[in-house]
């Protein structure tokens, strides 16, 4: 059972702490606000295209449900059912689609997890935003992971 207040996300009193490759440590949130904080947070070059990465999901899903966990943001069709994620390494962005076996193309970068595929977003390398908007579309209509 949920406690009373567990949704209100409270913002950090300071400016937040980057961690190891520059990933923002945001508190745990959902909504849009703590993935603002998030994308205002991103270092450098990887700001402008954290935000374009946020625009693109928005924007092909406009009934997204978003948060932050573990220092990331989280995109899915409700609440705890994830169907993308992405996180700020040292050189690149790394793009998580939970379900990205099942995407047509799939996305080239395995994992571990026989249904993780990554996608690897770097500084001098212009985004294909129709080949992720529809990665986007195809995750947003498959279960996604409980998270």
């Amino acid at each position: 059972m949920k406690g009373k207040g567990e949704d209100k996300w409270v913002k950090p009193s300071g400016p937040p702490v980057l961690l190891s490759g520059g990933n923002p440590q945001i508190p745990k949130g959902y909504g849009e606000e703590p993935v603002a904080a998030y994308l205002e947070a991103m270092p450098g070059w990887k700001q402008a295209a954290g935000r374009q990465l946020d625009q693109i999901v928005s924007r092909t899903v406009p009934e997204v449900t978003k948060a932050v966990k573990w220092n990331s943001p989280f995109y899915g069709m409700e609440r705890d059912i994830w169907f993308l994620s992405f996180h700020c390494m040292a050189k690149y962005i790394k793009v998580a689609f939970f379900r990205g076996a099942s995407l047509v193309p799939e996305p080239p970068e395995g994992s571990k997890h026989p249904e993780v595929r990554y996608f690897h977003l770097f500084e001098n390398k212009t985004l294909d935003e129709a080949q992720f908007a529809d990665w986007v579309s195809q995750a947003a209509r498959i279960p996604g992971a409980k998270m």
